[in-house]
């Protein structure tokens, strides 16, 4: 499994970011057509009062990176991709990575 994570960085307003990501940039992304998974997670800071170094994680799934490349590569892909600037004012970072998930999980 692929994923492509989308890294936000710390948006000017918190509350607007929000906003504009759940009534405007989700039903864009919901477009996109051949996702296997989708994850969003706001981060907390490991350490009470600390700042986390993003904003919100989001991971896109799909079998292969050919077929993220693919979705991305869509007219959907291509709107949701040029939707970003629009509300991440903190800056963001795309990344690939093939996921291995080990389960069941045996200490020894």
């Amino acid at each position: 499994m692929y994923r492509l994570t989308v890294l936000y960085g710390h948006p000017a307003d918190p509350a607007e970011f929000d906003r504009y990501y759940h009534s405007i940039h989700i039903p864009l992304a919901r477009q996109m057509q051949g996702l296997k998974g989708w994850t969003i997670g706001k981060c907390e800071p490991a350490e009470a009062g600390a700042l986390p170094p993003y904003y919100m994680i989001v991971g896109l799934y799909a079998d292969t990176r050919a077929d993220l490349e693919a979705i991305l590569a869509s007219p959907a892909g291509q709107a949701t991709i040029a939707d970003v600037p629009n509300f991440a004012t903190g800056g963001f970072q795309f990344m690939f990575d093939e996921e291995v998930v080990l389960l069941p999980l045996t200490l020894t």
